[in-house]
């Protein structure tokens, strides 16, 4: 994959640094530490600026987080309750849980999106419950692109600094990925064993 991100850098320039981006938001599976850190990189080479970079790797993301955004818009509060009432254990959501986020969500939601951008692993999957949620667009906008620019602005930076050892930053956060991914499962499964005792309880109380 490496070969392909530097491939696509090298032939396309900042429009390389849009595609990629975007597709990171989407297939998360392709790492923003690895298109910005070498997007500095080529910083450091003045075959870009570090103006340049931020703005592009900034602009991909947030058109991908709008996607992700339109498909919570799509998939709505409604759907997701009658979805819940039939799944509940396993999406461990009541319909009275979502009710209880909706409200979280529209006191909270703008910090919500501005600092999980700024966490690998959660950065795209916060789009969605935003969609849901119906965050107003363009709240979701201008919050999605100044976290993004944050996080996109700070790997470019270091990827410029350390140059030809640019390749270090994805290998320094990596850890940080695989221990918030890993809390999300835990925290995952301690609600699937949690969901049908505390729900039962209330149903009593």
């Amino acid at each position: 994959m490496g070969g392909w991100v530097t491939n696509t850098l090298n032939s396309l320039g900042y429009i390389g640094v849009v595609w990629l981006t975007f597709l990171e938001n989407v297939f998360p599976p392709i790492p923003s530490e690895l298109i910005m850190p070498l997007a500095g990189y080529l910083v450091s080479q003045d075959r870009m600026t570090l103006v340049g970079a931020t703005l592009a790797g900034t602009a991909g993301s947030v058109i991908g987080a709008l996607l992700l955004y339109g498909f919570g818009r799509w998939f709505g509060e409604e759907r997701l309750k009658r979805f819940a009432d039939r799944n509940g254990r396993w999406l461990t959501l009541s319909p009275r849980d979502i009710d209880r986020a909706s409200t979280w969500f529209e006191k909270r939601g703008l910090w919500a999106v501005f600092i999980c951008r700024l966490i690998p692993g959660l950065r795209s999957l916060i789009s969605i419950p935003a969609g849901i949620h119906c965050m107003p667009l363009g709240r979701f906008v201008l919050v999605t692109a100044l976290g993004t620019a944050v996080w996109t602005g700070a790997l470019v930076f270091a990827g410029q600094q350390l140059g030809e050892n640019f390749e270090r930053i994805g290998r320094w956060l990596d850890p940080v990925t695989k221990v918030v991914l890993g809390a999300m499962a835990v925290w995952y499964l301690w609600r699937v064993i949690r969901f049908k005792h505390d729900h039962e309880r209330s149903a009593h109380g």
